[in-house]
C-alpha cells in the first residue's frame, strides 16, 4: 500500500526550493492543523483551474474574469516600451518600484548553458511582431543578473535580430549585483536599475 505521507512529501519537493526535509516538515503541518485548514487549503489548490488563467498578452497568471490582465488592459500604460521578464514574481517586484508604466511580457523561465530550460519563444516572436506594427520602441531585457539570465537574453537577442529595424534593446543598470535574481531585488535597488538600464 503507498505510503501518503511520503508520496505527499515527493510531492512538495517538486516545488522549486524545497529539499527532502522541509517538504516532510510542510506534510507533518498539514497533519498537526485542523481539519478545515487542509480542507480550505485542498479547495484552493484545487480551484486553481477554474479561476486562475494566463493573461494572452503578457502571458502571467492571473485571477481576474477577461482574458487580458489588469496591467495589459490598462489603457494608461506606455505602449512604446515592453519589458521581458523571466517570471511573474519579476513583474510583481517591477510593480512595486511604481518605476515602470509600460508593457510587459513574462517568458516562462530561463535558459541554461547545458541547453536546459524552456521560454516562451514564439508567443515573444509574435508579441513583438504584432507591437512593432503599433507604437513599441524599445523593449527593455529584465532578466536575472546570473549566467542562466544572460544566456537567456543572448537567445532574445537572436530571436529578436530579424525584428530589431528602429526598435531599442535595453538591459537594466546594474544597480542589480551580479548573480542576483530580480525577485528579491528590493524597490529602491531596482528603481535605479530601470532608471539606468542602457541599450545592448
Amino acid at each position: 500500500m503507498a505510503d501518503r505521507v511520503e508520496d505527499l512529501a515527493r510531492a512538495f519537493e517538486r516545488l522549486p526550493g524545497i529539499g527532502p526535509r522541509q517538504a516532510k516538515r510542510f506534510v507533518y503541518y498539514l497533519l498537526s492543523a485542523s481539519q478545515s485548514d487542509r480542507s480550505r487549503m485542498a479547495d484552493l489548490i484545487r480551484d486553481l483551474n477554474a479561476n486562475v488563467r494566463q493573461c494572452r498578452e503578457c502571458m502571467r497568471f492571473w485571477s481576474g474574469a477577461a482574458d487580458i490582465c489588469n496591467y495589459c488592459s490598462d489603457p494608461n500604460r506606455d505602449d512604446s516600451i515592453l519589458m521581458l521578464i523571466e517570471k511573474d514574481q519579476d513583474l510583481l517586484a517591477v510593480e512595486r518600484t511604481g518605476a515602470y508604466r509600460g508593457r510587459y511580457f513574462v517568458l516562462g523561465g530561463v535558459l541554461t548553458l547545458s541547453g536546459k530550460g524552456h521560454i516562451r519563444e514564439q508567443e515573444l516572436v509574435e508579441r513583438v511582431e504584432r507591437r512593432t506594427r503599433g507604437d513599441l520602441a524599445e523593449i527593455v531585457l529584465a532578466l536575472s543578473a546570473t549566467s542562466e539570465g544572460e544566456h537567456t537574453a543572448d537567445r532574445v537577442r537572436e530571436l529578436l535580430a530579424p525584428l530589431r529595424g528602429h526598435l531599442k534593446l535595453s538591459v537594466l543598470g546594474r544597480g542589480l549585483s551580479t548573480g542576483s535574481e530580480l525577485e528579491y531585488a528590493d524597490a529602491p535597488t531596482l528603481s535605479g536599475a530601470l532608471q539606468n538600464r542602457k541599450e545592448t
